[in-house]
């Protein structure tokens, strides 16, 4: 900036610029100073306001640089770039195709559809609504706001659609959770981009349709055009193998960036150390972080989340002072895992010193994650008492996880006096979740109270009250996931199932025979 200032004393004292030459130079340093990041957009507005006369040209650069930037501290009403239109309208320059988008992602940034609408009446006024450009960015704002079905008219109604605006409804409707909707729009599309396949398999990632979105790529894989998988595509991937234990995927996207000589960066190499740990390969988990050339505070915390998953509490715990000696400051994720993992490892006094270590160290306050986290590990020594006290002085309201953290402790100690009152108060908080109802039951059954049992079941009949979305588990053969529900599973792999289950049974029946497990 120091030589742009420079530069722009030349321009303003030069004999030898005529004053539209003067003009122009001043107006593409203004937009350099604008839109680049080198520039200042303070230094832009400066020489904005001095300009004696102010055209099209100018304002869309403002308009362009005020919408890009985040204003903290600043009231919600501060709207720089629709003040620099209204302003551009009395003065009497009119907006062209290029105003309007601009103004229209700010509203869509803070997610303000009244504003947005407000725009678009201008867009429609202007006679622009028919500017795909356009009606891409309010496709958008609509989407993000949540308006599914205003969004599905106008993309509808468009005479002309570009890969944009199809990649626009379909982020929309992943973001809104209409993931049929999103296949729907997907399978129609005609030419998809990386974008699209990036969005589909990250959306059914995000959703919890790990399954899906291995399917998505299977298929993108297959498909032969020129679209192929990047960094973040195969980091979803890993994340869906990581949800479904898929160790199979995990190892073949490990392989496909060798083949393809791609450079594992931070991010892919933390997804693999995530997906490694929740497959069980806590080794190859250690050997992928150990071969890291950096590290940031996601790597550091991946590999502390393997080790609190797999119960190594110790290793955790030496990885965080590792990471200290390097120079690392965790963050609150970071002591999500160290408490975990504490919790898994029964360590005690080593969870409480992590949990003070928080606010009087890293000066991070405690969530309420990490105080579930620490009842966690106080109810699983008994320390109910301790537990409590520290439930009641929480600075926000005890949730859910937190009840359930001292509920579970109270099943595994059979402590059915607190566990009684700890189900009910969950109950209260949720009364139609089926789960602390059994969890009631439990802990009733635990006790010998078996009347209760019954009378909790038969006013779960009465009420309705049953599991809305039933339990599957899944599992990998020969790179195939297949899933297993009581709402269907596959028929072949379950005669096979069943088949080999009935043999087991003859075996253990006859088993003082003398045959062997390897004969089936």
């Amino acid at each position: 900036m120091r030589e742009l200032k420079k530069i722009h004393a030349q321009i303003l004292k030069s004999p030898n610029f005529s004053e539209t030459d003067r003009y122009f130079l001043t107006t593409r340093l203004l937009f350099f100073c604008a839109i680049s990041e080198a520039g200042s957009l303070p230094y832009a507005t400066k020489v904005f306001n001095n300009l004696e006369r102010s055209n099209l040209y100018v304002y869309n650069a403002l308009i362009r640089a005020y919408s890009s930037k985040l204003f903290s501290g600043q009231s919600i009403n501060y709207f720089p770039s629709l003040t620099l239109y209204v302003q551009m309208l009395r003065n009497g320059i009119s907006p062209d195709n290029l105003t309007f988008p601009f103004i229209l992602k700010e509203c869509t940034r803070r997610v303000d559809g009244l504003r947005g609408l407000s725009v678009y009446s201008q867009v429609v006024k202007s006679g622009f609504h028919d500017d795909v450009y356009i009606q891409n960015c309010m496709i958008s704002l609509l989407c993000e706001c949540g308006f599914m079905g205003c969004a599905q008219k106008l993309f509808d109604e468009m005479p002309e659609r570009d890969v944009v605006s199809w990649n626009s409804m379909i982020v929309g409707c992943l973001r809104n959770g209409e993931l049929d909707l999103a296949l729907c729009m997907f399978r129609r599309m005609a030419k998809r981009s990386i974008y699209t396949w990036n969005s589909m398999i990250t959306g059914f990632v995000q959703a919890g349709k790990s399954k899906v979105a291995l399917e998505l790529f299977q298929e993108m894989e297959l498909i032969k055009d020129d679209v192929r998988p990047d960094k973040i595509t195969l980091a979803s991937v890993l994340s869906a193998c990581a949800s479904l234990g898929a160790i199979h995927y995990g190892s073949w996207v490990y392989d496909y960036l060798k083949r393809r000589g791609l450079q594992i960066d931070m991010v892919t190499a933390t997804a693999l150390i995530d997906m490694y740990g929740k497959c069980g390969h806590v080794n190859k988990a250690i050997e992928t972080f150990r071969g890291m050339p950096k590290k940031d505070v996601l790597a550091w915390t991946a590999m502390i989340s393997v080790y609190a998953l797999h119960g190594y509490g110790n290793e955790a715990l030496d990885l965080l002072n590792e990471m200290e000696l390097q120079g690392v400051k965790p963050n609150h994720v970071t002591f999500v895992g160290l408490l975990s993992a504490c919790a898994h490892a029964g360590l005690v006094e080593e969870g409480r010193r992590c949990f003070e270590m928080m606010t009087c160290v890293y000066s991070i306050e405690p969530c309420v994650y990490h105080y579930a986290c620490m009842v966690d590990i106080l109810s699983r020594a008994a320390l109910f008492d301790e537990a409590e006290k520290l439930i009641n002085g929480m600075p926000m309201e005890p949730d859910a996880y937190v009840w359930g953290a001292l509920l579970g402790g109270c099943q595994m100690h059979k402590n059915v006096e607190l566990g009684e009152k700890v189900a009910i108060k969950l109950i209260n908080l949720d009364p139609l979740n089926h789960a602390f109802y059994i969890n009631l039951c439990d802990i009733y059954a635990k006790g010998g109270r078996f009347n209760d049992v019954k009378k909790i079941r038969t006013f779960m009949q009465e009420q309705g009250i049953i599991k809305d979305m039933p339990g599957s588990s899944t599992i990998e053969v020969d790179g195939v996931v297949h899933e297993f529900s009581v709402r269907g599973s596959p028929e072949l792999v379950m005669d096979e199932l069943v088949w080999l289950l009935h043999r087991l049974n003859n075996v253990m029946k006859i088993g003082s025979q003398g045959n062997d497990l390897d004969d089936i």
